[in-house]
């Protein structure tokens, strides 16, 4: 039974009034629910969806990236009609929900406040955030999305915003969430309310990461779900991922609906909490807020209690508070006074490594020149970072700030990649102009690219790349990687090699970036273990396996994004690419190549305007550098001398080769071991005394 919330106290004539609510609940239906009164009994949960330390994750928890979707319903159906006349009935949820990611490069998907007409869909893998099933479709919903990934199918403004999904994911009203300062990303608890008002067809969507709800909502949207909802529907929540280590975590919802006029009753209080002890226990309800009102007086019975005492009480009291009171004081200045010089020698040391660093601009200008960092200047996003168009006030130079996400190893990744791009000088990097340190951000300023990423200029420009902008491009990229690997005093690693990665002056001259996860290592020697971090597509297989990184997985990452170049596909094409075409890139391209169609792998956008021998031999350039065996990839100098042509292709096998890896090199348990979303890693003996690991992409 789902409880009523009446107040009889005050009531003068109960019987009368009984009779008054008997009738009352006849016309008029409410259900309310929160976590301190509901069991998994209650909660239907689909997919991927499970309870994990008195929370619902929607997807799984693995420390290698996958691809999946999960759902968790309110086990009821709501009325969302009132009876006989059919209106529509208004509704209130609070929930508090979290967003991790071991591999926070690794692409997520986000999750979604979900109301569906059934109660047992449960969407595909991928970025729809469970909404839409593996052909895209879905029987019809209405949810408020909080998505982690920018999506250009699905018209998303950036990778970090709300929006109102009606029937489609592709959103009618969204809203940048970097203006609230809020990162879905961050893993912090994030609160949200949500509700819709039948009487004036309004739904308001509030965000924070406090318990007081904003006095103004993030989004404000005139709707009538008249056309959406059926009499019943069912609540609860949705998500995904795609490639990804991202969890999604429901630590807290309570629920309200009403039919009939009116606002609903807030959502329940959580003043009281109900303990379960069984296994099968949600989650206790979060700490109130802290009140505005003034705190009520003792009462009576204490007070006359302490009277009883006598004064020698009345001043032990007295005595301890001051003593806790200046005990909690001490502790205070103490705290302060540590963070004071915490960020105080962070500021110094900070300021003593990037000395080398071209210009420090202050907060204030950065500020004025991203127009108070206007969501409407995003114009992409970084590993761990939003970055911005800006215009710099004192002399009109437009550049791209980038802001550093507001958490810890956000800004520990913007200071790793300060301290390496600030000390790198080539012609295909993107140059940094400055940074800031100030008010607690982190903020690098670099030459804004006119033509974007490569990745837009591929999949989004109204016409095709043409075939010798392909070519210096592909190019640059392996000049950049050269002189990383073999020309640097210290070998930097990128390990993000991407299109998206890769900028585009007003020359189509290519420009590498982003270093949040790179890292310095001293020539010819073996890297620390890390966890394998990166994009799907894009890393080599002994990198997810042992979380090294090496300058032969930035090889495997280029010959990926050679092979995107030349053949106009994404590294991993999701429920778009036809039945026949394998949905990882490199193992579709290898497959050509056995075949000997290796020119069908071509774009067909350019319509043939290449010179075959060209095409091919860019195409064997990519198979080469994505050789399985990692000893077997070329160096990026001698890549850069086969495109010019001093130098020939290395011999590539029709039938790509497998390969074995030491146990002993192997970090990850075989239970840890998980391929991309559209592979199966299959781990095999090669030897009877199982000293060596067989991996398979099948």
């Amino acid at each position: 039974m789902l409880p009523v919330s009446y107040n009889f106290a005050s009531i003068i004539f109960p019987v009368q009034f009984l009779c008054f609510v008997l009738s009352f609940n006849s016309i008029f239906s409410t259900t309310e629910f929160d976590f301190g009164t509901l069991s998994l009994t209650s909660l239907k949960l689909l997919g991927d969806a499970h309870l994990s330390n008195g929370s619902v994750r929607l997807t799984r928890d693995v420390e290698v990236p996958d691809s999946g979707a999960g759902r968790v319903l309110y086990s009821k159906p709501v009325r969302f009609r009132q009876p006989g006349t059919h209106k529509l009935c208004s509704f209130s949820t609070f929930f508090s929900f979290s967003i991790s990611n071991l591999n926070p490069s690794s692409i997520g998907g986000g999750l979604a406040f979900v109301i569906s007409p059934d109660s047992d869909f449960v969407g595909a893998g991928g970025g729809s955030l469970g909404l839409l099933d593996d052909k895209g479709q879905a029987l019809g919903f209405v949810a408020v999305e909080f998505d982690t990934l920018m999506d250009v199918e699905y018209k998303d403004i950036n990778g970090n915003h709300v929006g109102l999904d009606l029937n489609s994911v592709v959103s009618s009203q969204a809203a940048d969430l970097g203006g609230l300062d809020i990162d879905l990303k961050s893993g912090n608890v994030i609160n949200s309310w949500i509700e819709y008002d039948s009487s004036f067809g309004v739904l308001n969507i509030s965000i924070s990461y406090s318990n007081l709800k904003p006095k103004s909502p993030i989004l404000s949207v005139s709707l009538s779900l008249d056309q959406y909802v059926n009499d019943f529907m069912y609540v609860g929540f949705s998500g995904s991922t795609q490639g990804s280590t991202e969890v999604h975590s429901i630590e807290w919802w309570s629920f309200s609906s009403r039919s009939g006029s009116g606002p609903t009753s807030p959502p329940p209080s959580s003043a009281t909490t109900l303990t379960n002890p069984t296994a099968d226990s949600v989650k206790s309800p979060p700490p109130l807020p802290p009140s505005s009102s003034s705190p009520s007086p003792p009462s009576s019975s204490c007070h006359n209690q302490l009277c009883r005492e006598g004064p020698g009480a009345v001043a032990g009291v007295v005595t301890a508070g001051a003593f806790f009171l200046a005990l909690f004081a001490g502790a205070l200045i103490w705290v302060y006074s540590k963070k004071f010089k915490h960020e105080n020698k962070l500021g110094q040391s900070f300021a003593s490594e990037i000395i080398k660093s071209p210009k420090e601009f202050t907060y204030k200008e950065l500020k004025a020149a991203t127009r108070c960092f206007d969501a409407n200047r995003i114009i992409g996003h970084g590993a761990f970072g939003t970055v911005y168009k800006g215009i710099l006030p004192e002399n009109g130079d437009i550049v791209a700030v980038k802001r550093c996400s507001h958490n810890s190893q956000g800004k520990n990744e913007f200071l790793a990649e300060l301290l390496i791009i600030g000390t790198l000088r080539h012609r295909n990097l993107v140059r940094l102009q400055g940074w800031c340190h100030e008010k607690g951000e982190i903020l690098l300023v670099y030459d804004l690219m006119p033509k974007g990423s490569l990745d837009k200029a591929l999949f989004e420009a109204k016409t095709p790349l043409p075939w010798p902008e392909r070519q210096k491009i592909l190019l640059g990229v392996a000049s950049a990687l050269a002189y990383l690997h073999q020309e640097c005093d210290r070998q930097v690693i990128h390990r993000d090699v991407k299109t998206s990665n890769i900028m585009l002056d007003e020359a189509y001259n290519a420009k590498l970036g982003d270093f949040g996860l790179a890292r310095q290592v001293e020539h010819d020697k073996s890297p620390d273990a890390t966890v394998a971090a990166g994009t799907m597509g894009y890393l080599a297989p002994e990198y997810l396996l042992t979380g090294r990184a090496t300058d032969k997985t930035d090889v495997f990452s280029y010959g990926a994004v050679v092979l995107e170049v030349g053949s106009g596909r994404r590294p991993i094409e999701t429920g778009k690419a036809p039945a026949r075409v394998s949905g990882n890139l490199v193992e579709w391209v290898w497959g050509l190549h056995k075949e000997g169609k290796l020119l069908t792998a071509a774009d067909a956008k350019l319509e043939g305007r290449f010179e075959e021998s060209a095409m091919r031999r860019v195409l064997l350039v990519g198979l080469a550098c994505s050789h399985p065996d990692p000893l077997a990839r070329p160096t990026m100098r001698s890549v850069v001398q086969m495109l010019v042509g001093e130098a020939e292709v290395p011999m590539v096998p029709r039938t790509k080769p497998s390969t074995s890896f030491s146990t002993s090199n192997l970090l990850l348990t075989l239970q840890d071991s998980v391929s991309d979303y559209n592979g199966i890693v299959t781990i095999s003996s090669s030897s009877s005394d199982n000293s060596y690991i067989g991996l398979d992409l099948v």
